[in-house]
């Protein structure tokens, strides 16, 4: 076989496998479709069984459709929306293969705010400057801004040459959504009021037909989609630099995902995996990367920490025992090869607060005074650099932590094994090696509060979304919270940033200068704009 003859035979099997990619996925697509149709159908009925009674029960049998027509709906954006090319991150302009929803005309009573889209002063083509308007193309957009909506109408001018007939008019406005209505800014609205303040979309939907605009449920569905979409490699990058680190801490969130078909929910988890150096003035800035499991089991971290090499400061999952190297063979100031286990005093002190509140016993009352003396010397040394904080730890915490063991000894001796002050003592003795492992290096943090703060938020939220609705919608918030989270932590306004952040993406910002987009560097940005 010549070689021209074999890079056809190799072209024609590339296309092959692509074309039965491409089946697949309309497969999937067309599925997809037919089980928004059928939800529609149950939901339709179900509204209509609710007019003129009142049930709780079929209130959230409604509740529960809702979402899973926003997580199937979000799912098809997803899968819909355009590839980035090699070298830009604009979308390669296309027409999509699915049916929009219905879309209502932006009402009138909304302010609008004209921008003007010139196509140029001379004429390409001969370079006459004399123009003859033959009308204008107006592309109407609804944007968000502080307190109140308005519409931005992007007017583009259509001219003809005098000289040579030859027709003027600047592109189409780069938007985020293609065809679509929303501006940056509307559409970080709705992607920070669903994940970081709880408002499930079809109560934005509820909300904005208040203001007398009306968008339904499925429209806003299709838009989260579409930023998802955008935001998926800066939630890469993102975790890229936290796995990065030295020292990371790891907690996990239960969260409801409703089971397919029977509509009922089971318990799925995000993990939080979050570095942050500034309580000992590192240079790597703070950031939180989230993942999505179905279950806790042990593989989960495992499969999530696989590059990981350092320290992880974590509670006493059992998951993390098999990750783990004895912190006894940690060197002062190194670390490890692998994955060493810092444990956290916040859990140990817990137990014991936890048997004091229950109890009042002097002996809880005495362990808890003592560990506060080290949190004590913490306060005083935050800030410091992890060498200083090192020693100050070893001056001031090693004493209190050598007095403090053989005294818990003591009084677990003076307990039943089955007396649960017992059992809250032994927490802290059976991990002694990995609640110390702390004072030999300033760069691991007495307790794993900064990642139980990164959870807290979804855990508030969730009780308003009740559940995801389904392991994709899972994945999708967890890189959604990856992002927002950690321009929270970069002390940013999330909505800000993310509006920013997709204006930029839709209008071609170049995929090999993406970091410039991470929250810290686009902080330094914004910072250098202003002076």
């Amino acid at each position: 076989m010549t070689a021209a003859a074999a890079e056809i035979a190799e072209l024609r099997a590339r296309l092959a496998e692509r074309e039965a990619e491409l089946a697949t996925a309309r497969a999937e697509l067309t599925g997809a479709r037919l089980l928004i149709e059928q939800y529609k159908a149950q939901l339709a009925k179900l509204r209509r069984m609710q007019f003129g009674r009142s049930s709780e029960k079929l209130d959230r049998q409604i509740a529960q459709l809702e979402l899973m027509l926003e997580d199937l709906e979000e799912g098809e954006a997803a899968r819909t929306a355009p590839s980035l090319d090699a070298g830009n991150a604009a979308p390669e302009r296309r027409q999509r293969d699915q049916r929009h929803p219905v879309r209502h005309p932006l009402p009138e009573h909304l302010p609008r705010e004209e921008v003007v889209h010139s196509p140029g002063d001379v004429c390409p083509g001969c370079g006459g400057t004399h123009f003859s308007k033959l009308g204008e193309d107006v592309t109407e957009v609804l944007e968000k801004i502080p307190a109140r909506l308005k519409v931005i109408r992007h007017i583009r001018p259509k001219l003809s040459c005098r000289a040579c007939e030859v027709i003027l008019q600047a592109p189409a406005p780069d938007l985020p959504v293609e065809k679509g209505r929303p501006g940056p800014g509307l559409l970080a609205n709705v992607v920070v009021s669903k994940y970081l303040d709880g408002l499930p979309l079809y109560r934005q939907s509820a909300i904005l037909a208040r203001e007398g605009i009306a968008i339904e449920r499925a429209t806003l569905a299709d838009w989260v989609g579409h930023a998802a979409w955008w935001v998926a490699p800066l939630a890469g990058l993102i975790g890229a630099h936290v796995m990065a680190a030295p020292v990371i801490h790891t907690d996990d969130t239960p969260i409801k995902v409703l089971a397919p078909g029977n509509g009922q929910t089971r318990l799925g988890r995000l993990w939080t995996y979050l570095v942050d150096e500034r309580p000992w003035c590192g240079e790597r800035a703070p950031a939180a990367f989230y993942r999505f499991s179905p279950d806790r089991k042990g593989e989960r971290p495992r499969e999530h920490l696989s590059g990981f090499s350092g320290v992880i400061q974590a509670d006493a999952y059992t998951g993390y025992e098999a990750l783990t190297r004895p912190s006894s063979l940690v060197q002062p100031g190194i670390i490890p090869s692998g994955i060493v286990h810092a444990a956290c005093w916040a859990h140990a002190r817990r137990h014991l607060y936890d048997q004091y509140e229950k109890t009042r016993s002097p002996i809880a009352e005495e362990a808890l005074r003592r560990i506060g003396r080290l949190y004590e010397v913490e306060a005083a040394i935050t800030g410091l650099s992890a060498e200083q904080r090192r020693d100050a730890r070893r001056q001031l915490a090693v004493p209190i932590l050598d007095d403090l063991k053989p005294w818990l000894e003591a009084q677990q001796r003076r307990l039943s094994a089955k007396n649960t002050l017992g059992k809250a003592i032994g927490y802290a003795l059976n991990r002694w090696e990995a609640l110390t492992l702390y004072v030999a290096d300033g760069r691991i943090a007495i307790d794993n509060n900064p990642a139980e703060r990164s959870l807290r938020g979804i855990a508030i939220t969730r009780k308003n979304f009740l559940f995801l609705g389904s392991e994709a919608g899972g994945d999708r918030a967890a890189l959604l919270y990856s992002v927002l989270e950690t321009a929270k932590l970069n002390g940013l306004d999330p909505e800000a940033y993310l509006a920013d952040v997709l204006d930029r993406m839709a209008k071609g910002h170049p995929i090999n200068r993406l970091a410039e987009l991470l929250p810290w560097n686009w902080m330094r940005r914004a910072d250098k704009l202003a002076a």
